[in-house]
């Protein structure tokens, strides 16, 4: 969810884009990877619940599924691409894009990596750190987040409101759990088994560092981010603003 970047756009340039059911698709089909059982998977049960909130029909998700987890007729042969560069003003960001045809893909990012003012691609993995990323919700609006996370086995806890995730409603209490990376799934099933509703469960990318930026500066990052959100094949940016 993942989503650090977006929630900065939404924010300083109020930059909204509506998900496409193609992007649904391709989310469940990657999630049901891992199993096509989402008692079993949390990101795929993720996955469905904000499917079903945009009404994509049943035939199409239960399509998606055996896509992705290979039973059914086809199987997903989705090649995953990883891009690193920079956004204006040297904000190192990584895009994690799916495609079915590399030789269409590559070139098309690239062309958008150098149509950003300062955007330049090149090796940053360095300055994020992989996790898991657990966001979800609790009816009860004074819900201990500390306490969920200790007990869940999360490293860390941080507020999530609707204002930086769409799936997290006004009532209650939002919250984004990072994790070790073996233990995303463990998290994610600790929280629903004790009354959160999980609306991402996936690894990302956090940034160890933030670039200090004017409010012009986020800006103009948001709307080159924007940009590369708008390629169909483009799964998830992770930048470093806040």
């Amino acid at each position: 969810m993942g989503r650090q970047w977006l929630h900065a756009k939404r924010e300083v340039a109020s930059l909204k884009k509506s998900k496409t059911t193609s992007k649904f698709v391709r989310e469940i089909s990657l999630a049901a990877r891992q199993g096509a059982d989402p008692a079993l998977n949390a990101r795929l049960a993720a996955a469905l619940e904000r499917a079903r909130k945009e009404s994509v029909s049943r035939d199409i998700i239960e399509r998606a599924i055996q896509k992705g987890s290979g039973t059914g007729e086809g199987k997903d042969s989705l090649e995953h691409m990883v891009f690193e560069g920079y956004a204006p003003h040297k904000v190192p960001i990584i895009v994690e894009a799916y495609t079915d045809n590399h030789n269409r893909t590559a070139p098309e990012i690239r062309v958008l990596f150098k149509s950003g003012t300062l955007g330049s691609s090149g090796s940053n993995r360095f300055l994020f750190d992989q996790v898991g990323i657990v966001e979800a919700h609790h009816p009860k609006v004074d819900t201990d987040r500390e306490t969920a996370a200790i007990e869940a086995g999360a490293n860390e806890v941080e507020v999530l409101t609707h204002q930086q995730n769409d799936d997290i409603p006004d009532e209650g209490c939002g919250a984004r759990f990072l994790t070790e990376r073996s233990a995303m799934h463990g998290v994610a099933d600790w929280l629903k088994k004790n009354g959160w509703t999980v609306v991402t469960s996936e690894l990302g990318f956090v940034p160890k560092n933030y670039p200090e930026l004017s409010e012009e500066a986020r800006g103009e990052v948001g709307a080159f981010l924007q940009s590369l959100d708008d390629h169909d094949d483009v799964h998830r940016i992770w930048a470093a603003v806040r």
